[in-house]
């Protein structure tokens, strides 16, 4: 028998030789770990569905971020719950909102942490959609004004990053006029550009307390069946001021990432999302597979594609396993 020249099984065979030469290594550089901040004090309630994740007033989310910088992770992301919801969203772009009050008090207590600030409108309406309601129809132009306010009041409070996740059309181009004219140049813009209208963001709706009333969000949010269309959705972004960009989920649009990483030369973000990380959870829970192993396949997964940032609930583990 004639053997191959080449044996790529040479260099698998011990673990200081696989080590060497692994082409993705993942870090915790490029994580981004999601909070839930809601009213309150000493408040710290358990997502049923999201076991280890936890609605929390800001005095809590404090001592959360803590733990996080702690543990190396860079950055955080923020979602509120407010005190009462209306048809506008009203709490989303208060100066006293629960996100507002959560940006400053961490910006204070652990300065060198990263914040960005989730945009959107549908945690805080009384409908569930991500923008102003007529009839039935969910209305484009009149929600970006809502949403650059919103943005606004995060930097004003000390968002490092703002990221709209409404999917309206435009409201890039709206937040960054915005914060320019509100003397926020500085501050970075990470869009969802490509957010599907997925099946896998049921926990986050418990988390968030933000399920849609009445129909559902495939008349602003992408399907899932297209690919090219992202593409167009990242350019507009990207032309109307964004930074940085967001595929959303993660696991099953990883040619999205990977086509968007190749197209574009910006920061290309990745969410692996609520019903990804409750899917490991209940798997783990009940012994079907190992929680470390599969968490960090996943997550390399995602890093391989070409995601150069990764949001993940899986955040805090990760950097401990990657300590240990």
């Amino acid at each position: 028998m004639t053997f191959p020249s080449h044996r790529p099984r040479r260099l698998r065979r011990t673990a200081a030789l696989r080590n060497m030469v692994r082409e993705t290594r993942l870090g915790v550089e490029g994580l981004i770990y999601p909070m839930f901040v809601c009213p309150g004090a000493n408040v710290r309630r358990e997502v049923s569905s999201m076991p280890g994740i936890f609605q929390q007033s800001v005095d809590q989310a404090v001592e959360e971020c803590r733990e996080v910088a702690g543990l190396g992770i860079p950055a955080i992301i923020l979602f509120g719950l407010p005190e009462k919801k209306d048809a506008t969203g009203s709490e989303a772009y208060a100066p006293d909102g629960a996100v507002q009050r959560a940006i400053t008090a961490i910006r204070k207590a652990v300065p060198g942490m990263v914040i960005v600030s989730d945009v959107c409108l549908c945690e805080y309406t009384d409908h569930g959609h991500c923008g102003i309601v007529e009839g039935q129809e969910i209305l484009n132009d009149p929600t970006l004004d809502l949403l650059a306010r919103a943005a606004v009041s995060h930097a004003r409070a000390g968002a490092d990053i703002v990221a709209p996740s409404d999917m309206m059309d435009g409201r890039v181009a709206a937040i960054r006029r915005a914060l320019d004219a509100g003397g926020h140049a500085e501050i970075a813009i990470l869009s969802y550009a490509a957010k599907y209208c997925s099946g896998f963001y049921g926990p986050f709706r418990e988390a968030a307390d933000s399920a849609p009333q009445f129909g559902d969000r495939r008349s602003y949010q992408m399907d899932p069946g297209n690919a090219r269309e992202a593409l167009r959705e990242v350019a507009q972004d990207l032309d109307e001021g964004a930074d940085m960009v967001i595929v959303k989920p993660a696991l099953p649009y990883l040619d999205i990432v990977q086509r968007v990483r190749a197209e574009f030369d910006v920061p290309v973000g990745a969410y692996n999302v609520s019903g990804e990380y409750a899917m490991v959870k209940a798997a783990a829970r009940n012994g079907w597979i190992d929680e470390q192993r599969v968490v960090l396949e996943i997550l390399t997964g995602i890093q391989r594609a070409g995601a150069d940032l990764i949001l993940t609930y899986h955040a805090k583990d990760v950097a401990r396993w990657l300590k240990s």
